[in-house]
């Protein structure tokens, strides 16, 4: 078993993430359960086909008692009538502030249960078990929880963090190409955000991270949730650094929102926002398109969409980025590149730019 642990420290909170390759079978990993603990398994309905005998086979080594509630998969159940489903079900099986939720699921499973359990009965424990490459390196670290609204995503939510991470490369090796590559958007999130040396070797790595390269992607997860732990040490609750970590998160919540959360993954729709993002910085000027063309470049190679989505004009964009949870005044505020390597935010940015940089990211 190969195994890695980082632990994410916040203020009132310290717990870990635990990477590695059947992590599960480490009982060492769970010495906070209590003999008589209950446990309620959260998953959707495809992760059920796939591991759900697996994961409760492993999950009754531990003494603790197992109910499980599953949801429909897709972001569109990411919503306040799951929640309701989900709360419902607590209260009719008396489940009381012992009881434990495990989110077995993508960001929409994590995301879900973590804001129930903020919740219920003023709140009660979580784990996080991350089963897409998105929420290994990004979804199921750092407390954010939260659904969406028809006129937003993640809209509807709090900060309140888990109380383990375990993060097992397995899942990954049942998970839907297309859902794999979603999240190596993230990935290059943090590259382009923190690390320009991260970034090259992306470049020079990104054929063995495709294909599934075991010491590569530990490495890559690990990196990621190294970035992202550091920065929700020093800014927990989004007062200034973390909003960092929302590189093209602006304009792809607004592709998502647009279409109703039902076509667009949240990686697909980051990846456009990035590239857009960086159109944003090239017209005010704060970096060359030689760096845009790099960036769409390693985009590319993954098999990430670059293009804006030709059914939605440039305008329509604003109304939803208007209702961005980063701007603090009438305006838009944006994170935008000023190097590989490096972002910054940037306050009240002209609509007319924001308008000109996506009429840019058109296939001609």
């Amino acid at each position: 078993m190969t195994k890695k642990c980082i632990y994410v420290k916040t203020k009132d909170h310290e717990y870990p993430i635990f990477i590695g390759k059947n992590i599960f079978e480490n009982k060492s990993n769970f010495d906070f359960f209590s003999s008589g603990n209950r446990l309620i398994l959260v998953t959707n309905n495809t992760i059920e086909k796939c591991w759900k005998k697996k994961i409760i086979n492993n999950i009754l080594m531990y003494p603790v008692l197992l109910d499980e509630f599953i949801l429909p998969d897709g972001e569109s159940y990411k919503n306040l009538d799951s929640v309701n489903l989900l709360l419902s079900y607590l209260l009719k099986n008396n489940h009381n502030r012992n009881s434990i939720l495990l989110a077995l699921g993508g960001g929409v499973i994590g995301d879900l249960t973590g804001f129930v359990a903020s919740i219920y009965q003023r709140g009660i424990k979580f784990i996080q078990v991350p089963t897409t490459l998105l929420s290994q390196v990004d979804a199921a670290i750092g407390g954010k929880t939260g659904v969406n609204h028809i006129l937003g995503k993640n809209m509807i939510g709090t900060f309140y963090q888990p109380s383990a991470v375990f993060t097992d490369i397995n899942f990954l090796f049942t998970l839907p190409k297309r859902q794999l590559i979603s999240g190596f958007a993230e990935v290059i999130k943090y590259a382009i955000s923190f690390n320009f040396n991260f970034f090259l070797w992306i470049e020079k790595n990104f054929v063995n991270l495709l294909s599934m390269n075991l010491n590569d992607l530990l490495y890559c997860i690990r990196t990621c949730c190294e970035i992202k732990s550091h920065i929700v040490h020093l800014d927990e609750r989004e007062k200034g650094m973390r909003a960092l970590l929302n590189l093209g998160h602006t304009y792809g919540h607004a592709i998502e929102a647009y279409f109703k959360y039902s076509y667009w993954l949240h990686g697909e729709a980051v990846s456009i926002g990035m590239v857009m993002a960086c159109r944003t910085a090239e017209l005010l000027g704060l970096i060359s398109t030689t760096t845009v063309t790099r960036v769409i470049n390693l985009l590319n190679q993954f098999g990430l969409p670059v293009y804006a989505p030709k059914n939605m004009l440039p305008e329509k964009y604003i109304q939803y980025m208007l209702r961005d949870k980063k701007n603090t005044t009438n305006g838009i505020n944006l994170i935008l590149p000023c190097d590989i390597g490096k972002t910054e935010i940037f306050k009240n940015i002209d609509q007319k730019i924001i308008i000109s940089a996506i009429k840019l990211c058109y296939r001609s």
